[in-house]
């Protein structure tokens, strides 16, 4: 290891050992990090369009999500409705009740009692990423396996009856977008932890104008979850001291299938480390800087410290790239054919004709691993999701 890659490191350390005493139940000390990332409980390997036995070190799609087992979850069932997640000391409710408005909610978690305890809240957005597990599985508008562990959580599909699609069960979060999306809709990020993904849903229904439900499920417990401390290394590394993570602070300045997204990391040398990975999708949107969009701020979501690319094509210029994770995402009439993407910069869509940001910044998506350069971008779905394939890459390491 360089020299300035061990005075990095002994500074880095330093920091986090600090960062890593919280203050638990009884205001005793405890040595954890403050936003320790759970893994994606991913343990199964893929190619781009099948599962495969696991890759060695230097044959093609090595460093995907499951070659790197960190933080595996781990929950206790209290017995009394709340479950704790041992990795993050956040404590969750474990039935959500029915579907009910934003504002609502914030009264509903103000007079919950539960447990024995009266101080819920409704999570932020990456508060309740944190329970999303990528073991899930969905085709289209059919759920087939929930995306969040139902030995411990109860997660509800969409209601029939109600004329519901089977996806139509998401649970909001309390991060609003600070932008529009649709054009004007005012919006309010949630998880579907049905089809496992992150995206900004209006508040209003935009023709009724009469305000949306969604399922809630409230928290309690370690606040300092979900915020960043990144100090800048000076040496084109940025590490988060609330994560222990590392993380390249430019990305790869050029779109690339996932395959070749893997591989751009696992061969990445950099200050002194060649350890580097393709982080996978609950590292990634750890860094989505939530109070920030390319419309109110003229920037990506994403903390300035770090550097990130514009695109200069005709169709998306001075967009934003989206960056692919090591996470596939099993989806669709092939489920091994996508991977989870996070957009830093406007989730963009074709509706009416327009091109618009539709999900938010901060969203997190999918895209085919690969497929011809000259075919793409198209767009796909209800929204028109706008389909890059060729996408760009942020890589990440372990700290400490």
């Amino acid at each position: 290891m360089e020299l300035n890659a061990i005075k990095n490191t002994l500074v880095s350390v330093l920091a986090f050992s600090a960062s890593m005493f919280v203050y638990g139940e009884n205001n005793a000390l405890s040595a954890k990090p403050p936003y320790a990332i759970v893994d994606s409980g991913v343990t199964d390997f893929y190619n781009n369009h099948a599962m495969i036995s696991k890759p060695k070190s230097g044959e093609a799609f090595y460093g995907q999500d499951a070659h790197y087992q960190i933080n595996t979850p781990n929950y206790t069932d209290n017995g009394d409705g709340t479950i704790t997640d041992n990795v993050t000391g956040l404590m969750w409710q474990k039935n959500m009740g029915e579907k009910i408005i934003f504002s609502d909610a914030f009264k509903y978690a103000k007079k919950l009692k539960l447990g024995g305890y009266s101080d819920w809240r409704v999570p932020t957005i990456k508060e309740l990423y944190s329970l999303i597990q990528f073991t899930g599985s969905v085709r289209g508008q059919r759920a087939i396996k929930p995306f969040i562990d139902t030995r411990y959580f109860n997660q509800p599909l969409g209601n029939s009856r109600r004329g519901e699609r089977e996806i139509d069960a998401q649970t909001w979060s309390s991060t609003e977008y600070v932008a529009r999306t649709m054009g004007n809709d005012e919006t309010v990020f949630g998880v579907n932890f049905v089809d496992g993904r992150i995206k900004g849903y209006p508040k209003f229904h935009p023709r009724r104008r009469q305000a949306n439900k969604m399922y809630f499920r409230f928290v309690r417990g370690n606040k300092a979850y979900g915020k960043n401390n990144f100090v800048d290394n000076k040496d084109g590394t940025v590490t988060d001291v609330a994560t222990g993570l590392m993380w390249q602070k430019d990305d790869s300045r050029r779109g690339m299938a996932w395959g070749q997204g893997l591989q751009y990391a696992e061969n990445l040398k950099l200050a002194g480390y060649d350890d580097w990975r393709l982080p996978n999708a609950k590292e990634l949107q750890s860094i989505v800087d939530y109070s920030k969009s390319p419309q109110t701020h003229g920037s990506a979501a994403i903390n300035s410290v770090f550097k990130v690319s514009k695109l200069n094509a005709s169709r998306e210029k001075n967009q934003f790239p989206y960056y692919w994770t090591s996470t596939t995402h099993l989806d669709g009439r092939n489920l091994y054919d996508s991977a989870v993407y996070i957009a830093f910069g406007a989730a963009l869509g074709r509706m009416h004709g327009r091109i618009m940001d539709v999900h938010g910044a901060g969203a997190q998506r999918s895209d085919p691993k690969s497929g011809n350069a000259n075919n793409y971008p198209r767009y796909f779905g209800p929204q028109g999701d706008l389909q890059r394939v060729y996408n760009y890459v942020r890589c990440v390491r372990s700290a400490y």
